[in-house]
């Protein structure tokens, strides 16, 4: 399953990098294949482990911020691996060239 998330504070000004370094961190430890952009965080991994790191995003973002925003989108293809990088590898074919990744 491929998770993507973005989680910031909205009580916190205008830069808000310090907050996210922090869930980033969280992802970043937890041992699962991950790709951040300036956006959003894709993780894959089980339903089970996935929510799990990003509810403890969520905690430890809520320890120091009043309101937070959360999004999430889901994509569940059951028996698929390594979708985090092979959709992506999928449109290189589709193009006959490399993207920007």
């Amino acid at each position: 399953m491929l998770v993507s998330f973005s989680i910031f504070p909205l009580d916190k000004g205008e830069s808000v990098s310090k907050y996210v370094a922090k869930a980033i961190d969280i992802v970043d430890r937890s041992g699962l294949p991950y790709r951040t952009s300036a956006m959003s965080t894709v993780i894959e991994g089980s339903w089970d482990r996935v929510f799990k790191i990003i509810k403890r995003c969520h905690d430890v973002m809520a320890k120091e911020c009043n309101r937070i925003y959360l999004v999430i989108t889901v994509d569940d293809r059951k028996r698929a691996k390594n979708r985090l990088a092979g959709k992506v590898n999928r449109i290189e074919q589709v193009l006959k060239r490399k993207i920007n990744r």
